[in-house]
């Protein structure tokens, strides 16, 4: 029998942790339900928005450090349809309610991002803090590939979007390194006084944050008081430590 939590509902549906007992142990997978809202188009969007997540883990399967993407897990799942995407459960805390890192956790993530480009999918929203996870081991994975892109390997489009999952990664780095408390096995002190810079915006993407951005937030965030769910490491702390490095990682589990 599985039992159902939902950990999260919006205007596009709700995302559920399902648990089952077995015989090999307590089995969780992640189930979203593109059910939508009362608000006009909401199950539109939120169909298109399962298809994207869909579309991309389909690109990924097989890859360590993404979930995987599950068809029939169990006949009582209704995984039928486009309005359902049923995925693996990746352990692990968000980044930023982790309590410790690998000195080269930042080098891990920007590896798994780089894997994801070279299947030609960008995740296009790595600025969230909770879509990456810090495994038990200490090792990256990456969730929540709603707003996720697949492209043509070499493509225009998908050089932009991969330069910017690569930027928000740098900004990312630069911070932790620069608050972070350092104890066990400490970065290079260079690194500490001199954080890595996120590389710049260019074209369409300085141009949104310069103009539209600005607006956006001012509208959702000042007005509405809305942040769509976005969780950051306040600058007050805490911060995790730092943690002996964990090492490059095999990025194939097994052929599809």
């Amino acid at each position: 029998m599985w039992s159902v939590r939902v950990l999260k509902r919006d205007s596009f549906g709700r995302v559920e942790e399902l648990r089952c007992a077995t015989t090999e142990g307590e089995q969780r997978l992640i189930r979203r339900v593109a059910c939508g809202s009362a608000l006009p188009l909401s199950r539109r969007v939120a169909r298109v928005l399962a298809a994207r997540e869909r579309r991309a883990l389909e690109a990924l399967q097989g890859l360590e450090g993404v979930p995987q993407l599950l068809f029939a897990a169990a006949p009582e799942l209704d995984v039928a349809g486009e309005s359902v995407v049923l995925r693996s459960f990746c352990e692990g805390a968000p980044l930023h309610r982790c309590e410790t890192l690998p000195v080269d956790f930042f080098e891990r993530l920007e590896e798994l991002a780089r894997a994801l480009h070279a299947l030609g999918v960008a995740h296009n929203d790595l600025h969230k803090e909770q879509n990456i996870v810090v495994g038990p081991d200490g090792r990256p994975s990456l969730i929540d590939f709603q707003l996720a892109s697949v492209h043509a390997l070499g493509s225009r489009a998908l050089r932009i979007r991969a330069a910017d999952d690569l930027r928000h990664i740098a900004k990312h780095r630069r911070r932790y390194l620069r608050f972070a408390r350092v104890v066990d096995a400490a970065p290079p002190r260079e690194l500490l006084d001199h954080p890595p810079r996120a590389p710049r915006r260019r074209g369409a993407a300085l141009i949104w944050r310069k103009t539209a951005k600005p607006l956006y937030n001012f509208v959702t965030r000042s007005l509405l008081r809305q942040r769509d769910g976005e969780e950051r490491r306040e600058l007050a702390g805490p911060w995790p430590r730092w943690v002996a490095a964990v090492g490059p990682r095999a990025q194939r589990m097994s052929s599809r």
